[in-house]
Order: C-alpha cells, then structure tokens, then sequence
C-alpha cells in the first residue's frame, strides 16, 4: 500500500512549515489494481503560544493515479507557507544542500537535486535565527542557530555544521570559494546576533521575575496596613506619616492593578486572535475534505472512461498485432524474392565467364606445352646444380677438417712458445741475479 503523508507543522505567532514526506510502502496480500490505493495522512499542529496546543489529525484515502489532486494539494500548501512566513530573509544565497547518512555518519546524501535556495531568518516571536531552505514544498533544511554552533569549511566550496536539534550534520556545495566564505562570514556574525539575543531574554526573565517578587512582597504589607487601619481609627487620625504610608501603597496596589488588567486584556486579544486563526484552519480542512471528495468523483469517472479505453486499446493492439504479421509475412516473401533474382543474375555471371574460358582453352593448352617444356629444362638444371651443391659440400667439410687440425697444431705450438717464453724470463732472472752477486 502506497502511503502519502504531508505534515504540516505551524510554528508559534502565525509561522509554519511544511513538510512533505512520501514513504511508499508495498502490501504484497493486495491485488495489482488494488495496489495503487493511498492515504494521505494530513496531521496539522497548531501552536500559538508555549502552554497551548492543538492538533487536529485526519486521514484522506486518496489513488497513486490522481497525480493532479496531489499537485493541487501541494500548491495550495506552498501558498499557505508563502502567506505565513512573511518575514524577509537576512542573507539568501544558492548551494546544493547535503546531510549525513544517519546510519554510517560517514556519507553524505544529497537533499536536493540541484542547487536550491538557502536563507538566514530571524524569527521575531521566538527572537531566533534560523537557515531555512525550501525545494518546492518540501522543507530541506529548518535549523534554529545556537551560539555553541559552528560552520566549518572542509574544502574550497562545501562547508558543513551539526544541528543536535535535528540529530544531523547539514552540508552546502557552493558553485565558488566567495559564495561559501560569504556564508561562513554570516554565520558567524548570526551566532553572535542570537547570543546576544539569548543574553537580553535571560536579562528580561531575571527582571521580571525580580520586579514579581517585589510585587509580591508589597502586597502582604498593603493588606497589613489596610487591616491596621480598618480596626483602630483613631490611630490612623493621629498618625500622619502612617497614612501617607497607607496611600502609597494603595498607589503601588492600583498600578499593579491596572497592570494585570492590560496583561489579561492582552492575553485576550491574543487567545481571540488564536481562536481565529484555528477557525481559519478549520474552514480550510473543511474545504479541503470538499475537495477531496469531488476529485473522487471525478476519479471515479475517469476510472471507467480509462477501463473502456483500456477495453479499446487491448483489441485495436490484437488488431495491430494480427496486420503486423501479416507485414511480416509479406515482408520475408519479399525477401525471398530478392535473393532468389540475386541468385539468378549470379549464375548468369557465372555461365557468361565459363563461355569465355571455353574460348581461351585452346590458347592456354598451347602455353601449358612451352611451359612444360621450360619446366623439364629447369629440371635438368636443378639436378646440376644439386651436383655442384653436393662437391660444394664435401669441399666444405674438407676445409672446416683442414682448419680444425689447423687449429690444434697452432695451439700446440702456443703452448710450446709459452714454455720457452717462461723459461727465458728464468734464465734472465738468474742472469740478473748472478750480475749482482758479483
């Protein structure tokens, strides 16, 4: 079973992305027709403020083969998203979008197929800073910005930080070494924007928390005085400096008043604003819902005019089928045909050569006698100079005898010289030797 499922995840004040997510799953118990049925799982969360939160969960059961509806779908999504995210990028820049395999870590799989859009956000009601990249109406990439984050050039062009939010590691392959310095330069300068951002909000939550506890504490001593004043009158006559103190405080309890009445009139303004904006998504489910059943309708329709044209088309391809054999047979005859007049006009070849062969045989019989003729007297030739080959032979063997005996005989005298050659170095050495001596 194919499984279409689109989330639709509204961020608090106003703010959504969508994400598309196709899983396709196949149920092998279904029949091949049954097997293009679908559902789209459409879970919507709306979040307006961080105690508040509702989800509304619908399941549309939708075919593989209403491809149109989907893209009608999609464009509707994509314009909400254009009408909610209102806020103007801070830098935009365009990168081929990577993120870790999540089972090797190690690999990258591309997000995108091509270069996309890749944009810096600062969420005003989250006072954050995000990258956000959109292929379509899917969500590439939505990570919120940390200052413990960092941006680290691997290469010329491919750049790559971790998000723990999302428990992954994104990656960007920019088209130049100045496009991705010009990211890295904003990413940094972002990171110290929204520490200074988190230092200002810890600021404003320390002094609000201050400012409530010295609320607090002013009220116990107001009702103190109130009581004090109430039982004893004629205490509060006589002391002057008491009752100034008493109005004081009935001042400072009047502003905190009025202060929780605007808190409450703004915490009104803003449930009624939620409100609104829930029955806004509940009108466009509704009329989604609407839609969705009247491209079933239409589904249906064309579900049957498909089936007859299927009907039409299986016997127009039997008919197609039984011409175009026929054009085979016509087609090998025709063959057959060709080869049969090649093969004629090749045996008439062949008779018109063997007549004119017939015509030069008595001339060929006349060149066959002087040529047997010329090969006798060659071969008395060859004879003889087998003969002379054979003497030519004998007398070489005769001379390689000579100059081996040669050999032997100068070898022997070789060595007889080289014997009286020592024995007249002897003699001289004792002629030298008796010329000392004396």
């Amino acid at each position: 079973m194919d499984i279409e499922r689109i989330f639709i995840q509204p961020l608090r004040s106003r703010r959504t992305v969508i994400n598309i997510i196709k899983d396709r799953e196949r149920h092998p118990s279904l029949r091949p027709q049954e097997e293009r049925n679908c559902h789209i799982k459409a879970t919507v969360k709306v979040a307006a403020h961080h105690e508040h939160e509702r989800i509304v969960t619908f399941a549309i059961p939708l075919l593989e083969e209403m491809e149109p509806c989907l893209q009608l779908a999609q464009r509707d999504m994509g314009r909400l998203q254009r009408s909610v995210m209102r806020e103007q990028p801070i830098f935009t820049t365009r990168a081929h979008v990577f993120q870790i395999d999540p089972s090797t870590k190690k690999n990258w799989v591309p997000a995108s197929k091509q270069a996309v859009t890749v944009s810096y956000f600062y969420d005003s009601t989250r006072n954050s800073y995000r990258i956000i990249s959109v292929d379509g109406a899917k969500v590439i990439i939505n990570s919120t910005i940390t200052p413990n984050m960092t941006f680290t050039k691997t290469s010329q062009k491919f750049g790559q930080w971790a998000d723990s939010r999302a428990n992954t590691v994104f990656g960007l392959g920019f088209p130049s070494e100045q496009q991705l310095t010009k990211f890295a330069e904003k990413f940094q300068e972002v990171k110290e924007a929204a520490k200074l951002a988190r230092d200002r909000s810890q600021e404003k939550i320390e002094t609000s928390s201050n400012h409530s506890q010295e609320s607090g504490r002013e009220t116990p001593s107001s009702t103190r005085a109130s009581s004090v004043n109430g039982t004893d009158d004629e205490k509060a006559s006589h002391g002057g400096p008491a009752e100034a103190h008493l109005k004081s405080e009935n001042d400072k309890l009047k502003i905190a008043l009025a202060q929780s009445s605007s808190n409450v009139k703004k915490w009104e303004t803003e449930l009624q604003t939620l409100r609104e904006s829930n029955a806004r998504l509940t009108t466009a489910l509704q009329e989604s819902a609407a839609s969705i059943e009247h491209w079933k309708k239409q589904f249906s329709a064309c579900k049957e005019e498909n089936d007859q044209l299927r009907s039409k088309i299986e016997e127009l391809e039997e008919q197609c089928n039984e011409i175009n054999k026929e054009k085979e047979r016509n087609a090998q005859l025709s063959r057959r045909l060709q080869e049969l007049e090649t093969e004629l006009q090749d045996k008439e070849l062949e008779l018109e050569e063997l007549r004119k062969q017939g015509e030069v045989i008595p001339q060929l019989m006349s060149e066959c006698e002087s040529v047997s003729q010329q090969l006798q007297a060659a071969e008395k030739k060859n004879k003889d100079l087998e003969e002379k080959v054979r003497t030519l032979r004998t007398e070489v063997e005769e001379s390689k005898h000579r100059q081996t005996n040669l050999k032997t005989e100068l070898k022997h005298f070789l060595d007889v010289l080289d014997g009286k050659i020592d024995e007249l170095h002897d003699f001289r050495q004792g002629l030298s030797k008796l010329g000392v001596d004396n």
